[in-house]
């Protein structure tokens, strides 16, 4: 079982480098960056949060597929991995649909885009000469000239059951967004149906105080409308720092290999130090 802390896209990007250098101080075992329109770019994210510490996992949740060539997707995770050896997760997703028509990238069939570009990354990662000539994806004879010796595994950020199923057949790993409890998650790993070492990866809000019901609720009403779901119904680690831990550790007991949390607020540490300090007691 992994605890993950996201770095999230309201904060300030220069404040990255000395979250990340806190976090490697700490028990966490993950420090978790975003991609979405507007905000940052995960690739130069993760290659900062990776360079200022030595010993937590960097995860990459998500980059938009519709926004990254493969190859270029695989040249760049490459470069992390070899640098950084055994401390990258590559996730990779459909991308918000509504954003990527914004620019221009949507897809004609996500579905078969993601799965393209997983395989094409993951063989390339590989040491792999692809060819490919998909539905969304054409590669003609690609390989890569340093391909890492130990490929970061892969790992899809998806929700519905078809993109579920489509991450248990290619990825080594899946990502499934803040909102979801420890009800949901019997079905989705029913529906990835992976074999063992499957990561699945839980995001969750996280928010440590007596007014978390006041503070949360602008998240949980955004969170609501992505998930289709009301407010109340929007599952996150909220409370007392007992009650924050026993959502994490429940998450965990449904099937989370991983729960990474995301602070809500503008000191986001302080949560996490009261989660760590919950956790261990």
């Amino acid at each position: 079982m992994r605890l993950g802390v996201m770095f999230d896209r309201d904060l300030p990007p220069e404040q990255l480098v000395p979250f990340a250098r806190e976090l490697d101080r700490t028990t966490v075992d993950d420090l978790w960056v975003v991609e979405d329109l507007g905000w940052t770019g995960a690739i130069s994210s993760a290659a900062t949060a990776l360079a200022v510490t030595s010993r937590i996992r960097v995860g990459i949740g998500i980059t938009p597929a519709p926004l990254r060539n493969p190859a270029l997707l695989a040249m760049e995770l490459a470069n992390l991995a070899r640098l950084h050896p055994g401390r990258l997760a590559a996730g990779i997703g459909h991308g918000v649909q509504q954003w990527m028509r914004q620019v221009g990238a949507a897809a004609a069939s996500p579905l078969a885009l993601l799965e393209e570009t997983i395989t094409a990354v993951g063989a390339l990662l590989r040491g792999e000469t692809v060819t490919l000539h998909g539905r969304e994806v054409r590669l003609d004879g690609v390989s890569l000239v340093h391909p890492p010796a130990e490929p970061p595994p892969i790992l899809a950020g998806v929700l519905g059951p078809r993109s579920l199923a489509l991450s248990g057949r290619v990825a080594q790993g899946t990502i499934v967004p803040e909102g979801l409890g420890p009800a949901q998650l019997p079905e989705i790993i029913e529906h990835i149906d992976a074999g063992p070492g499957h990561e699945l990866v839980t995001f969750t809000f996280l928010y440590i105080g007596d007014d978390a019901a006041e503070v949360t609720r602008p998240a949980a009403e955004e969170q609501g409308r992505f998930l289709q779901v009301e407010p109340e119904q929007v599952v996150m680690a909220t409370g007392s720092a007992k009650e924050a831990a026993e959502q994490v550790r429940s998450l965990w007991s449904a099937g989370a290999g991983t729960v990474a949390v995301r602070p809500i607020g503008s000191d986001p540490l302080s949560h996490v130090t009261k989660l760590l300090a919950a956790l261990q007691s």
